[in-house]
């Protein structure tokens, strides 16, 4: 029998009381299923409650073989080495044994002498050339998440339970991680806003506040049907707005004929010759008739209305964010920012920048690209003043926002509205509603505390907070995308196309890069 996973009436609440899933039922097989959705709607919560984590508080969840789960990050103890990843210890150290010859009789029977090279041959295809013996603090976060991925396959699972595995790789790591998904046979489910890594899926799960919605085929088919489906959303809308002007003109005109008909009793009365218990009668008729005429205009009145609902709601989860970013103002040909000669790192004796010399003018847009660790996020330091350089100078000529990908520009103690009143003095209520709407922080989801949002929603909060009102003529973005769900990345986008100040942004995401319209990349070698 082929391995499953099944998702029967599930129920789950957050913590503060917010249904995440009622009456859920999913099923994957042994396909690779991609899965999608806003940040919030429960994604890495699903995988939780998949694996056992976490128990369903309604419902049930049922699987029928082998689980192996990637998470967002890998956190190495102080000894971990990657054949602790590979779970392999105890048996290379018994190889260890018989190659010194110390092994007994009932130990080199069951010793793995292809162990080694079946872990070097899993590494490789994750494009790693590292020793079981390699201590995991000494590799990069990207690394390490190849590492990670490499351990996970090598056990051959029956389900990959993958967790955004592509953040924080370079475009080497990317590629690897993406060939080795295509190639992957049995099950897989795969958090992920890597449109490209998306492509190579069999099905997409998509995840929303109104359930989960299955569509066979890869992402680019998958925004083809919600495209339809917006569509004939708007379209539903349209008809229920129109139903709900009918029934209101029907009932205002059967109260206009209620009306005429008790001012003609009322008139008839008035004129005197009919026994009185007739037009008692009469009259407790017309009451009688009027009042089941205003019940039943209430109860269609009621249902236009909740159909009008329905429909609007299916156009808020369907239609893509928008994001609209005042101007800078800034000049065209104004030079923003200079670097001249510059080397500089952590370690004076090992630099990971050399020499290096740009000028970024408005409104330019520059990526720099490179391999993990080949001084992309030293580079922004050292414009920034927060890393001085060993050699060169480094300025900045302009008011400048810089997003890192901890967004550290936030207090994690006050709400987003808090953040974004302090980032932006000169703005008053209305206006501080309206920026964070833009960035879908609306009414009460405004006084969240930014400590307890998720990475994809603390990164919105700070873009809302950096364009705020009157955005600075220079952004520099430290992998902007990596924690954003695809919506919100398509809308920044937009919203960063229409921008018209100067951007350097060091990103991996070629698909993001292409739509921002960058104008040049500036490529940092190898460590």
């Amino acid at each position: 029998m082929p391995a499953t996973i099944t998702i029967q009436n599930l129920g789950w609440s957050t913590p503060d009381g917010r249904d995440l899933f009622t009456h859920l039922d999913l099923s994957f097989g042994a396909e690779r299923t991609g899965l999608v959705g806003r940040n919030g709607t429960g994604k890495t919560t699903l995988l939780r409650l998949v694996t056992g984590e976490l128990t369903p508080q309604a419902g049930a969840v049922t699987t029928d073989g082998r689980l192996a789960l990637l998470r967002q990050s890998v956190r190495p103890a102080a000894d971990d080495t990657v054949a602790t990843l590979f779970g392999v210890e105890a048996a290379l150290d018994l190889l260890g044994h018989a190659e010194r010859g110390e092994a007994s009789v009932d130990e080199l029977a069951i010793a793995d002498w292809t162990l080694e090279a079946r872990m070097a041959a899993a590494l490789a295809e994750l494009g790693l050339d590292v020793s079981p013996g390699t201590p995991l603090q000494t590799l990069s976060g990207g690394e390490a998440t190849r590492a990670a991925l490499a351990a996970l396959t090598f056990a051959a699972p029956d389900f990959l339970l993958l967790d955004e595995p592509t953040n924080n790789l370079d475009r080497d790591g990317r590629e690897a991680v993406i060939g080795l998904l295509a190639r992957w046979k049995a099950g897989a489910i795969v958090i992920s806003h890597d449109r490209e890594l998306l492509d190579t899926m069999d099905a997409i799960v998509e995840l929303t506040s109104l359930g989960a919605s299955r569509y066979g085929g890869n992402w680019s088919h998958f925004r083809a049907r919600k495209a339809i489906e917006l569509a004939s959303a708007r379209h539903d809308f349209a008809d229920a707005e129109r139903r709900v002007e009918e029934v209101r003109r029907n009932a205002q005109a059967a109260a206009e004929r209620q009306a005429h008909r008790d001012s003609a009793g009322k008139k008839l009365a008035a004129r005197g010759g009919m026994p009185k218990i007739i037009l008692g009668g009469m009259k407790e008729n017309a009451e009688n008739t009027g009042a089941a005429g205003r019940r039943m205009a209430e109860r269609q009145g009621r249902e236009a209305a909740d159909a009008a609902g329905l429909a609007r709601q299916r156009i808020e989860v369907l239609q893509p964010m928008t994001v609209d970013i005042p101007s800078t103002g800034l000049a065209t040909g104004k030079t923003v920012c200079r670097l001249e000669a510059v080397t500089a790192g952590h370690d004076p004796q090992l630099p990971v920048i050399r020499d290096l010399s740009l000028t970024l003018v408005g409104p330019e847009r520059v990526a720099i690209v490179g391999p993990n660790g080949s001084g992309k996020t030293t580079l922004l330091s050292v414009l920034t003043g927060a890393l001085a350089p060993f050699a060169g100078t480094a300025e900045v000529m302009t008011d400048f926002a810089l997003l890192d990908q901890r967004v550290s520009l936030l207090d994690p103690a006050l709400s987003v509205a808090d953040n974004f009143a302090r980032l932006n003095p000169g703005a008053d209520i209305t206006a501080c509603r309206a920026a964070l709407a833009r960035f879908m922080f609306r009414a009460d989801a405004a006084l969240q505390l930014t400590g307890s949002l998720s990475g994809g929603q603390l990164l919105r909060a700070g873009l809302a907070a950096v364009l705020g009102t009157r955005p600075p003529p220079l952004l520099l973005l430290d992998e902007p995308t990596n924690h954003l769900d695809i919506e919100a990345i398509e809308a920044v986008e937009a919203g960063l196309r229409a921008y018209d100040g100067a951007l350097l942004v060091v990103s991996y995401d070629e698909a993001f890069l292409d739509a921002i319209a960058i104008t040049r990349r500036i490529a940092l070698g190898p460590p």
